[in-house]
């Protein structure tokens, strides 16, 4: 029998990415501990950055099917616990330096994202990397490995689509309510646009109502 580590395990996680930041959650510091029972059974103790992610089940389904990778293992579970609660501080020194390099140096920054008339467009590349995984690419071939929820989402911002035309789209991918989504939405946004990964046009206004012809009298 193939002799599994707890290393190993979190390498392999390492490819498993969170579902609001383009980062993987052993970078993130989601991860609290790896077990290896002698059967080879792994038992996997995480957290999430927020209680509300209405991606709960397709970041548990990502952990166990990227666990599952290794050669040797048998069952996984995972448990999602909350305390100690996930704070800044467990960032990796590279998973800092991304988020620094997502949100820019210097300047104001981006103009702030109107919701109501925003349509962002989705620029970069797909990317499948030998292993199988996911990578979305920007203009200067700098990659942020995704899961399927985010590909699904950075595919719906067609450009033609305001964000609260996504919000109705990705409640529809993940199966929840309007509601719950919609701060995701708006993280999505603004972190796939940091990451060079959308650009955010807002809607052209109306046309405004043409003037009634002149009216044409029937003389003095």
């Amino acid at each position: 029998m193939v002799a599994v580590t707890a290393e190993a395990v979190r390498d392999s996680l390492r490819q498993c990415m969170d579902p609001e930041v383009p980062i993987n959650i052993v970078d993130m510091g989601l991860v609290y501990g790896i077990d290896v029972a002698g059967n080879n059974d792994v038992s996997i103790r995480m957290t999430m950055t927020t209680r509300g992610c209405p991606l709960h089940d397709t970041l548990v389904s990502d952990v166990t099917r990227y666990a599952k990778r290794v050669p040797g293992v048998n069952g996984v579970s995972v448990d999602v616990v909350w305390d100690p609660p996930w704070t800044m501080d467990k960032l990796s020194e590279e998973a800092r330096k991304t988020l620094k390099s997502m949100g820019g140096s210097g300047g104001e920054g981006p103009a702030p994202v109107n919701y109501e008339t925003a349509m962002p467009q989705g620029v970069g590349k797909l990317v499948r990397q030998e292993d199988g995984s996911m990578v979305l690419a920007n203009e200067h071939d700098q990659g942020f490995m995704v899961n399927q929820a985010i590909i699904d989402f950075w595919k719906s911002c067609n450009g033609q689509r305001r964000i609260t035309d996504l919000v109705d789209v990705f409640a529809r991918q993940t199966g929840m309510q309007r509601g719950q989504v919609e701060k995701e939405v708006m993280q999505l946004v603004k972190q796939l646009r940091d990451g060079g990964l959308l650009v955010v046009r807002d809607s052209p206004p109306a046309a405004a109502a043409a003037p009634p012809p002149p009216a044409v009298g029937s003389g003095a």
